[in-house]
């Protein structure tokens, strides 16, 4: 039985003799012929393998591959290209532990679902990308908690810098102090925190907000009520401030009763409409000011639905000119933040810094213009 199966393994007529045949020369060939080239797809490719391509020194490729300008664009493009054929890929680690800097950016925005944070990095991912760093992006969901983890978890990624606008119940920032002590540049954007070592990109909020409320009371408009967040945060404290001073200065006296403190959301937009409107209608706001887009429209749908007429019974203003306030109708009247300038000058003014052109503690605030943009959900005078 043995011999019968040993003969028919080895006849080179037999389907199994064959395949075996087969099986030996791929094994020698692979051996012999393939596990050298194997080993050097598994080596890294080094700026030694990209000049010996080229024929040219390693110097050169080192230069070229950072975009010197010793080095004239046609060769920084051959070596672009060349590094790319042979699949170089830069040793960051090396590179970290000469330099002592990990060309990454932390950022910490309070939350993902606004037009205007997306606006904000969108400015600071295209300046940052410019400039050769790579964000790492955190939101705290409006949470203090949330916001102390990321801004620990930034810390041991050592980041070069931080930029960070404080949660929404945010109420000190020492979870920050690991930060100052090893002079890690930290820059506040939108919502600012004053300190010492530290810097911030803003506008000015209470003139803003002060613009907008003049606005409605020119357009005949008396009761207003202003719906902000949390007036721990320096953005809706401000713009109290302003709406205030042109109270003020119209000589109406101000009513806590109609400042409204929300979490701005779609839902308490809605929320705010259902408590106007179970209002007796003499005690009701004949305007409302909401602190962002989200919440004015919310609030004029909802309005707008239970049969008001808006401007002619309630003019509404918001906050942020987001698409959103473009295509409700009527359309919202609104205070242009520019969102994307704010993000492009933080991460401009943190990367400056930590190239040692300018130093952000002696201009610790930077503010911004905004823009009055009236519409017609306010327009009360143009619809009598």
């Amino acid at each position: 039985m043995a011999d019968d199966l040993n003969l028919y393994f080895n006849h080179p007529e037999t389907n199994i003799g064959i395949f075996l045949k087969i099986a030996t020369d791929c094994n020698f060939f692979l051996n012999i012929c393939c596990r050298p080239l194997f080993k050097a797809m598994d080596r890294e490719i080094t700026i030694y393998d990209i000049a010996k391509h080229l024929n040219i020194s390693a110097t050169t490729v080192s230069r070229g591959l950072k975009n010197h300008p010793a080095i004239n664009k046609h060769t920084r493009r051959k070596i672009a290209e060349a590094a790319t054929l042979l699949g170089y890929r830069s040793n960051l680690f090396a590179s970290i532990l000469r330099s002592k800097k990990t060309k990454t950016i932390g950022v910490i925005i309070p939350r993902i679902n606004s037009y205007f944070m997306a606006s904000v990095l969108t400015g600071m991912d295209d300046m940052a990308s410019q400039k050769g760093y790579t964000l790492i992006i955190n939101h705290s969901d409006e949470r203090a908690e949330k916001e102390k983890l990321n801004v620990k978890a930034l810390f041991d990624k050592r980041v070069d810098g931080l930029l960070i606008s404080p949660a929404y119940n945010t109420e000190d920032i020492d979870h920050l102090e690991p930060y100052f002590r090893k002079k890690i540049p930290v820059v506040f954007f939108d919502r600012s925190w004053p300190h010492k070592d530290s810097m911030s990109v803003e506008i000015d909020n209470s003139h803003a907000a002060y613009e907008l409320t003049k606005h409605l009371l020119d357009q005949g408009f008396r009761r207003i009520m202003f719906v902000c967040g949390n007036l721990r945060r320096n953005v809706y404290a401000d713009r109290l401030t302003g709406y205030k001073q042109a109270l003020r200065e119209a000589r109406i006296p101000f009513d806590e009763k109609k400042v409204i403190i929300t979490t701005l959301t779609e839902k308490a937009g809605t929320d705010l409409a259902g408590r106007i409107l179970s209002m007796k209608e003499k005690d009701r706001p004949d305007a409302v000011f909401a602190a962002n887009d989200t919440t004015a429209v919310f609030c004029l749908l909802t309005l707008k639905e239970a049969g008001l007429r808006i401007p002619q019974d309630i003019g509404i203003a918001g906050f942020n000119n987001d698409p959103i306030s473009r295509v409700v109708s009527p359309k919202l009247t609104t205070i242009h933040y520019p969102g994307y300038q704010i993000g492009e000058t933080a991460a401009a003014q943190l990367i400056s810094h930590l190239e040692g052109h300018t130093d952000m503690r002696t201009t610790p605030k930077i503010i911004l213009r905004t823009d009055l943009v009236i519409r017609n959900s306010t327009a009360k005078k143009k619809s009598l």
